[in-house]
């Protein structure tokens, strides 16, 4: 079985982010893993360790962070890495992230896409899916399990509105892993110390056998408008003195101030 793994740069949400003018302000940022791509590389690995799996990971976008972030997938036990970088891309949506990743499978000839089922800077958990419908394959979203059964087919289990429903898919398919689903390892230094000496392989569009026009990066369907400052949470009150006037006097803030009764 070949797995490709698609990973995500994304702003530390750990770090405090400023906005100005609408836009974030880029100096000090730094970029990670998205955090649900973490929890996909961990099944990926689990795969190839338990069933031995080949694993690839696929990364858009470039820069000294997008290297930190493959090499420590390649730390978790990834085996191969593809980064694809064009400035074409800079200000890509799902549906054009969905079109380069189809070039990508479509050049390796994968049996099972793993990726988060969402993003943390976007939240729009929609490129797997669009993916999937692009490739005419199946796809199982939200999924906290990924058992192997044979060459043609997986088992996943995933939340649902109802409960746990689990799926038997035939491959080729395309999961979207939930953070439920386990818990991504902390590379060891002889996994750290490999990870540096491993080949990434950098291409554009160009070089994948494509073009901006072709994966809709004149016609995009999304875009951000404008980044807005969350509201600043309101300092709370203190209250001391007998307990069944503080109890009077917290129902009467309830009532008239919270509009909770």
């Amino acid at each position: 079985m070949k797995i490709l793994t698609t990973v995500k740069k994304v702003v530390d949400v750990e770090l405090n982010i400023n906005v100005e003018n609408g836009a974030i302000v880029e100096d000090g940022l730094q970029y990670v893993m998205n955090a649900w791509d973490e929890n996909a590389v961990e099944a990926s690995v689990q795969l190839k360790e338990n069933n031995g799996a080949e694993t690839t990971l696929v990364s858009i976008g470039g820069g000294e962070d997008n290297t930190k972030m493959i090499r420590k997938a390649y730390a978790m036990g990834i085996e191969d890495g593809i980064e694809i970088d064009d400035p074409a891309l800079a200000n890509a949506d799902a549906f054009v992230f969905a079109k380069v990743l189809q070039k990508v499978y479509e050049n390796g000839d994968y049996d099972l896409i793993i990726s988060g089922k969402q993003a943390q800077d976007t939240d729009s958990g929609q490129t797997g899916i669009i993916l999937a419908e692009n490739l005419g394959i199946p796809c199982v979203s939200n999924v906290i399990a990924i058992d192997f059964v044979d060459d043609q087919h997986v088992k996943v289990s995933r939340l649902g509105d109802a409960g746990t429903e689990i799926v038997e898919i035939e491959l080729p398919a395309v999961v979207t892993v939930s953070d439920s689903i386990n818990e991504p390892r902390l590379p060891a230094m002889r996994g750290i110390m490999l990870a540096k000496k491993k080949k990434i392989q950098s291409m554009d569009l160009a070089s994948l056998g494509t073009s901006a026009d072709e994966v809709g990066c004149g016609s995009l369907k999304s875009e951000i408008v404008e980044f807005m400052k969350s509201e600043t949470r309101q300092a709370g009150q203190k209250f001391e003195g007998d307990p069944a006037e503080i109890t009077a006097q917290v129902v009467g803030l309830l009532a008239s101030e919270a509009k909770v009764f």
